[in-house]
């Protein structure tokens, strides 16, 4: 029920206040497993992407917005629900290998999943370089990667800002990338890289974004 709220209630409230020029959302494969690997540039990219993409995208959130008591809490528990989030918890010793199990999870019923290889917010407006998870994840699961490009949403709500305020973004989905070379070497770190390396790419030609650290090694 929530989901239709947010997909049919939400969604033209958001476009209303915002104004969003979104291209590309045919590249989304319209069955089957798919990633979405955009930049990151504001805590709101997790709204705006999976509103903008014509089917449900997941992505995970802090499992302390699930848990949250009072009636905010049911409120935020089901609007994260709705928009596809999943809890993970963030303070343990396992935490990253969890978050990417979660993620294969998805991928394996068939559905997307939204990551962000830089693997933090950028807070200076640059793109840093990706960190292989995404590579292992389009491997393991052998389902294509759609890059993402979403420009603006660090004027709508800034790192550190509370509240977002209104301000024209932009999201432009590319072509899925898929990497037959590499089937099968979700182990092999030199794929790994090579692979991370081509979705950022396509990532930094979508959102305009200078490249910042790329020469320096990567996870």
């Amino acid at each position: 029920m929530f989901y239709l709220v947010v997909r049919f209630v939400l969604r033209p409230l958001f476009w209303l206040a915002f104004r969003p020029r979104v291209t590309g959302r045919a590249n989304v494969p319209a069955t089957g497993p798919f990633i979405i690997a955009s930049n990151h540039l504001s805590f709101i990219d997790s709204m705006v992407i999976p509103l903008s993409a014509p089917r449900r995208v997941g992505y995970l959130a802090k499992a302390e917005y699930f848990t949250s008591p009072g009636v905010g809490g049911w409120l935020t528990r089901n609007l994260f629900t709705a928009l596809g989030a999943l809890p993970v918890e963030r303070q343990t010793h396992r935490a990253a290998q969890e978050a990417l199990d979660t993620a294969l999870g998805v991928l394996r019923a068939g559905g997307g999943f939204g990551i962000y290889p830089e693997g933090t917010r950028s807070r200076d407006g640059r793109l840093a370089r990706g960190k292989t998870g995404v590579a292992w994840l389009a491997l393991t699961a052998d389902c294509p990667v759609v890059p993402v490009g979403v420009r603006g949403t660090d004027r709508i709500q800034p790192v550190g800002s509370r509240w977002p305020r209104p301000h024209r973004f932009s999201v432009a989905f590319g072509e899925p990338l898929t990497f037959p070379e590499h089937r099968g070497q979700a182990g092999s770190n030199r794929a790994r890289r090579e692979v991370t390396d081509r979705v950022m790419e396509a990532i930094a030609e979508l959102s305009g974004q200078e490249k910042a650290g790329w020469g320096q090694p990567a996870a």
